[in-house]
């Protein structure tokens, strides 16, 4: 059976380095993008996507292909990724699927629910709602009506607020209830790696991370993309540090607030991440600081 590797995790653990490891080893491998914030090209050093010497050490898949205003889903990224996976299959190389997206990992391995079609005037009411209403409101609303999504999710995130709202509000079930209908699963042989750790050992790295993607560009990055598109409440500013950073910009706080903001949300989305993997038993855990290689070379040889 095929295989395909899995360096999964919260946000800023190391998850890139372990895999970069692979490479450096000299294993033919492919890294495929498994983050929903990395796809948005308009934002690389804010939402941590490979240096471009990081990229020269193997072949990088998914990772900014959409305009900022585009918008996506986990089905639309998971036939993008069974393409990638058969493809590296066909130049003899390892898929290695890489990021913190834990509803992307799910969504290919383990299925998606089938989840009826959304009647158009249904979608366009939640568009409407969460565009004047604002994504606070909606999330309020979401947490009343499915309180166990709502903890997974941002409360900044509108498109996929609105799409629980919108399947809730057509089909009568919550959006968390659609995702325990699991259909059949992918046929794979899979090896997950955990890359983590505590939140309070993590904590101080991501307060750190955010000053260096400061130092890096990543004022002038957002600068840039609003430039690009000013609506920020298009799909691409919902991740973490890129809106904290438009509003910065518009003059909602001044860089103090900001940064304050984008760590005490970088922190918080952390701990989702972190509650999401940890429930996944076939998850074999590893510190940054731990070599995860020696385990997957077992895996690759078996």
């Amino acid at each position: 059976m095929n295989k395909v590797i899995c360096i999964m995790g919260p946000t800023g653990a190391g998850k890139t380095a372990q895999s970069l490891a692979m490479a450096k080893a000299g294993l033919p491998i492919c890294i495929i993008n498994t983050d929903s914030r990395q796809i948005y090209k308009d934002f690389p050093i804010i939402s941590a996507q490979p240096s471009e010497e990081e990229k020269s050490l193997c072949p990088h898949k998914l990772f900014g292909y959409l305009k900022t205003e585009e918008t996506s889903s986990a089905g639309e990224w998971q036939e993008r990724a069974k393409a990638e996976i058969e493809h590296a299959w066909k130049n003899k190389q390892i898929p290695v699927l890489v990021g913190g997206t834990g509803f992307y990992f799910r969504a290919l391995f383990d299925g998606m629910a089938a989840i009826p079609d959304i009647p158009k005037d249904i979608h366009e009411h939640f568009i409407k709602e969460i565009t004047e209403k604002g994504s606070c409101l909606l999330y309020e609303e979401l947490q009343k009506t499915d309180s166990e999504y709502a903890q997974k999710i941002h409360f900044n995130d509108k498109q996929r607020i609105a799409r629980a709202l919108e399947v809730y509000a057509a089909t009568g079930k919550k959006f968390s209830d659609w995702h325990k209908i699991t259909p059949q699963q992918t046929n794979y042989d899979v090896l997950r790696i955990g890359i983590g750790l505590p939140l309070t050992e993590l904590t101080p790295f991501l307060y750190k991370r955010t000053d260096v993607m400061l130092q890096n560009g990543a004022l002038e990055e957002a600068k840039k993309a609003l430039e690009n598109c000013p609506d920020i409440t298009a799909p691409g500013w919902t991740g973490i540090g890129c809106i904290e950073l438009a509003r910065y910009l518009l003059g909602e706080y001044n860089l103090q607030e900001c940064q304050e903001l984008w760590n005490k949300n970088t922190r918080a989305y952390a701990k989702r991440q972190w509650t999401w993997f940890r429930a996944d038993s076939r998850i074999k855990w590893f510190r940054p600081e731990e070599q995860s290689l020696p385990y997957i070379l077992d895996f690759l040889n078996t």
